[in-house]
């Protein structure tokens, strides 16, 4: 259909371009498949209803921002933030949204652990209801965070001590059931709880799809009496579990754990699921493709550096990063280099086909960063076939032993056209649009003129309908990146600024954004 119509046009007295072509043709089929998603009941129906919005981890928000003109409400994330001077190396699990507006926030409660997740009034912050969990954290260095999900029925799913989950099924209302179940089986776990606390974490947010059926990543550090090594778990939506060890999903003895933070990514058919696996909590890895109903291995990836192809690229446990995939079913994964630092710490944002047999143009940064999706027609300046395009951090780090210039920016990128990379040379996605952050980093002007406070973003949410992102930084500040105009169009101060691990942003129902900055979710709002 895309030859035909374009050998008419070039034949005859049109004069559309067969680019302008492709893009219209693609640009209709992702609307399809935005349609689709809504149709097929996938959780992206629900406002939000875990990391990246959805389980393709999209940041795709359904809903248009309000103007961001003040601070409406906040709350603490954190009731007790270990700061390491003027940074502060803690994740936050991404706060949700229910349907009827309710908005979901695992709190940490002490120092170094300890959660509970409240619900609050989306209107005014007004607290709702607390639920405590005795979720312990798996062994790290930075602190990893608590990954709450939302089912499509309203479940909403909190991480629990021994590899259990803990449920609420009214997350709306005051008073709520709940229950507590496990992978392995609620009987195994009441047999002897104590040892599958001590020796089995959950180490990833969990990810439900669009049944209702749960999926995360756990570590064992010891014995149980069910014989559990590393690996990914599975839930059903009736409560029925099963999992596989990491190293068996893998096929590599040398694989020994599912890499820390890493949410499941579902296909958009909800039959494969993606998840990354490594050697340990700095080392090489593989990004996986497994069946979702039974998480039998179906395909593999080695991680490999763009610049250097025959070295391993590195996963880091200090980071965030997720699978996300497009609508035409690539999936992006973001790594470290290898030589370390010989891309400024920047890493890169792979790129894979659905069935991780083709590697595409990789993105020029990665480093604890899940991608974000954006329709090419929101970006009106786009004259490329991309149906889509990808956003991403792009931050350059000023850091002398590092490398980079300082200029830190976000970028929107055409994962299907190539440019060279002016830091490595490398062939890497093309730049559509880039920004620079507006504030000044004192700390590294005397020798990078241009530094630039850090973007602190993980799964940045885009509004399509108005054209624009909502991008958090390190400089305290939210701001409205029009895609328009390709500037910064409203701004909220919402703290002094402190150097922190990447946060993610979304927009509620009502339009109202939530962002996470010094350890406190802020509602901005018109």
């Amino acid at each position: 259909m895309v030859k035909e119509a374009a050998r008419i046009i070039i034949n005859g007295s049109r004069f559309m371009t067969y680019a302008r072509i492709l893009r219209s043709v693609a640009v209709t089929a992702f609307a399809g498949w935005l349609f689709a998603a809504g149709a097929q009941g996938q959780s992206i129906a629900v406002p939000w209803s875990g990391l990246g919005h959805d389980p393709q981890h999209t940041a795709l928000s359904r809903f248009t921002a309000n103007a961001m003109n003040r601070i409406v409400w906040q709350a603490p994330m954190d009731l007790n933030p270990q700061y390491d001077g003027n940074d502060l190396y803690i994740h936050y699990g991404s706060p949700l949204v229910t349907r009827s507006n309710t908005v979901l926030i695992p709190v940490k409660t002490w120092a170094w652990g300890g959660f509970k997740v409240e619900g609050h009034s989306s209107t005014d912050g007004t607290l709702i209801w607390t639920q405590a969990t005795d979720y312990i954290l798996p062994s790290h260095d930075w602190l990893p965070s608590c990954g709450i999900a939302l089912s499509p029925k309203n479940r909403l799913y909190i991480p629990g001590a021994g590899g259990t989950v803990y449920y609420r099924d009214a997350p709306d209302a005051a008073a709520s059931g709940t229950g507590q179940i496990a992978f392995y089986g609620m009987a195994n776990y009441a047999a002897d709880p104590a040892t599958y606390n001590a020796n089995v974490q959950i180490n990833t947010p969990i990810t439900v799809d669009r049944y209702g059926d749960i999926f995360f990543g756990f570590q064992v550090s010891g014995t149980t009496e069910a014989g559990l090594q590393s690996g990914i778990a599975r839930i059903s939506s009736s409560g029925s579990g099963t999992w596989i060890a990491a190293t068996a999903a893998a096929g590599d003895a040398n694989i020994v754990k599912v890499a820390m933070n890493c949410a499941p990514g579902l296909s958009n058919d909800h039959q494969t699921l993606y998840i990354a696996v490594s050697e340990g909590t700095y080392s090489p890895g593989y990004l996986l493709a497994l069946d979702s109903r039974t998480l039998a291995p179906l395909a593999k990836v080695r991680l490999k550096d763009v610049q250097y192809p025959g070295n391993d690229a590195l996963v880091n446990d200090d980071g965030t990063a997720s699978p996300t995939v497009g609508p035409d079913g690539d999936v992006y994964y973001g790594v470290l280099e290898n030589p370390p630092l010989s891309n400024h710490d920047r890493g890169w944002m792979l790129h894979f086909d659905r069935t991780l047999t083709q590697s595409k143009p990789a993105g020029a940064f990665g480093w604890d960063d899940t991608a974000s999706i954006v329709p090419a027609s929101a970006v009106p300046s786009y004259s490329g076939t991309s149906a889509y395009l990808v956003l991403t951090k792009y931050n350059n780090y000023a850091d002398p032993g590092i490398g980079g210039d300082g200029v830190n920016k976000v970028a929107i990128l055409d994962p299907n056209a190539t440019e060279s990379d002016p830091v490595t040379k490398a062939a890497v996605m093309k730049e559509v649009i880039t920004i620079a952050g507006v504030t000044p980093d004192t700390e590294f002007l005397a020798w990078a003129p241009n530094a630039v406070r850090e973007w602190c973003i993980n799964s940045a949410v885009v509004d399509p309908a108005s054209k624009c992102a909502i991008v958090n930084s390190e400089d305290g500040k939210v701001y409205r990146w029009d895609f328009t105009t390709n500037t910064f169009t409203q701004t909220v101060t919402l703290t002094p600024g402190v150097g922190e691990a990447y946060t993610p942003s979304l927009i509620g129902p009502d339009g109202t954004v939530y962002v996470i900055n010094n350890a406190t979710i802020f509602a901005v709002g018109p």
